[in-house]
């Protein structure tokens, strides 16, 4: 990097990127611009007084490098009794090419070494029951044959699901069927760390982080700029309130993107709505647990709960030290954000969107019920799930900790006027000039893909020559067949080095 970005901007010279809310959305997004825009201007603002406190600190969220090899979620069955492994296949590549960002960074020692943010994990799908030992086996030779998940082995004997987990089998009843697949290529990620790693990145390049500002209106003018309303949050501010200009702006706030979004007026944004889903984890840091359990393994979800709530044991390194962290146990709060508002919810209701409102929640009581009964539910009772994976769990051992804030995003539908959806929506205004994320997992673990596609969006004429040199950065970007054993083992072999360290 030579050249360093012009960081004084005035109303009356607009800042060429402004990114609201210090995730890790926005720290990818920059760090891209950052790299086929040396010279662009841009600017952070971030509502409390850290990056990362939201959805992408390390205990509000399970860490998961989702890539779809543990997740029954992404493999649904058709009616036909075939598995459907195409999403599965997308999200698997999303993670590929983020991991391939996050090796050029390092390569180019525009990050510290990778050990500080991800950690080698093997990832695991464990079922109970003949039922669900039959789909895993199903689910399995349907995903082998793919080069991207040739390493993943199934077993249906008991001895060898507690070689790789002995805490799943212990005490367990011999009677009950089990079945468990593993890929040793899987990962844990701590999102925190590494999204305070490219804002230093972003920092020594000339970017402005602002912390405890806040965003509170933002309109387009008439030449297509914005102009935003911020709020100092400081108790020491001089100035309570300014505003800034911005040729673009990119509103990765989480929970807090969907307000702003309506403020802003776009008509793209209209019949969007979110659905607040909180929950708690329980952890242990108990050093024998620890030592016999190093994996992260998903359950199968409830009939009716959302896939955010599938059950899970995960092995988590956080800051070096390892832990282990079950759950979520969803739960229901109107807050948008864990240090959010109670009134969030409500003032997010408009009359473009209530029709979508009312819709989703006719079509979904069995999640309000779900919602309800993991609410009301007792800790000794969220316990006993975590005894359903760990017959010998002891409660003297785990510790209930609050996760982080999840809107689920609820969007108009041509016939049924609305639909609840899990996974990410990207949103951007015709001209280019706006854009927002909304939702939930895979989230973080795709956020490279996700920003690309906002760039080749929002930016059709550059992008061109943005992709030929983000396509050195990230072959996976470059045209291929993923099918192809000769592309995958390319892939391998360029990431030999970051996997080693990971």
């Amino acid at each position: 990097m030579e050249a360093v970005a012009d960081s004084t901007a005035t109303p009356s010279t607009p800042v060429d990127v402004v990114l609201v809310g210090g995730g890790i959305m926005s720290a990818t997004l920059g760090s891209i611009i950052r790299l086929v825009e040396p010279t662009w201007s841009i600017r952070i603002y971030e509502r409390l007084d850290a990056v990362a406190q939201e959805s992408s600190n390390a205990w509000n969220n399970a860490g998961t490098g989702h890539a779809a090899l543990c997740e029954l979620n992404y493999t649904p069955e058709k009616a036909d009794g075939s598995i459907d492994i195409t999403k599965a296949v997308a999200i698997n590549e999303q993670f590929q090419t983020s991991r391939e960002f996050w090796q050029h960074l390092v390569s180019a020692d525009l990050l510290p070494e990778p050990e500080g943010f991800i950690a080698s994990t093997p990832h695991m799908t464990f079922v109970r029951g003949a039922a669900n030992v039959d789909y895993l086996r199903r689910r399995h030779a349907a995903l082998v044959v793919h080069p991207l998940f040739s390493d993943l082995e199934f077993t249906d004997d008991p001895a060898v699901v507690g070689e790789w987990a002995p805490l799943l089998v212990a005490e367990r009843s011999a009677d009950e069927p089990i079945a468990a697949t593993r890929s040793t290529s899987g990962t844990d990620v701590n999102f925190g760390a590494l999204t305070r790693k490219l804002t230093d990145y972003l920092e020594s390049t000339g970017a402005e982080l602002h912390l405890q500002h806040e965003i509170t209106s933002l309109r387009q003018r008439k030449d297509g700029t914005w102009r935003l309303k911020v709020a100092d949050r400081t108790w020491n501010a001089a100035e309570r309130r300014s505003t800034v200009d911005a040729k673009f702006v990119f509103i990765g706030a989480g929970g807090g993107a969907l307000p702003l979004l309506q403020k802003a007026g776009i008509p793209e944004a209209k019949g969007y709505g979110g659905f607040p889903i909180s929950g708690l984890f329980l952890r242990t840091t108990n050093p024998e647990l620890v030592a016999q359990h190093q994996a992260k393994v998903y359950g199968k979800a409830d009939v009716g709960s959302p896939p955010m709530s599938v059950p899970h044991l995960d092995t988590r390194v956080v800051d070096g030290e390892t832990s282990l962290l079950f759950g979520p146990y969803a739960g229901f709060s109107t807050k948008f954000l864990k240090k959010g508002s109670l009134l969030d919810l409500f003032m997010s209701i408009r009359p473009s969107n209530i029709v979508t409102m009312l819709a989703v929640a006719k079509d979904n009581m069995d999640l309000t019920k779900y919602l309800i009964s993991e609410v009301t539910k007792s800790r000794w009772n969220k316990f006993k799930t975590l005894r359903d994976f760990m017959p010998t769990a002891d409660p003297k051992d785990w510790e209930f900790i609050t996760a982080g804030q999840r809107v689920q995003v609820m969007k108009s539908h041509p016939e049924k006027h609305g639909v609840l959806e899990f996974g990410t929506e990207l949103i951007t205004a015709a001209d280019g000039t706006i854009a927002g994320l909304l939702g939930a997992s895979p989230g973080a673990s795709t956020a490279v893909p996700a920003m690309v596609d906002l760039l080749e969006r929002c930016f059709p004429q550059q992008f061109p020559a943005w992709h030929r040199e983000l396509a050195t950065m990230m072959p996976s970007l470059a045209p291929q067949e993923w099918s192809s054993e000769e592309a995958f083992a390319e892939l391998e072999a360029d990431d030999a080095d970051f996997q080693k360290t990971a």
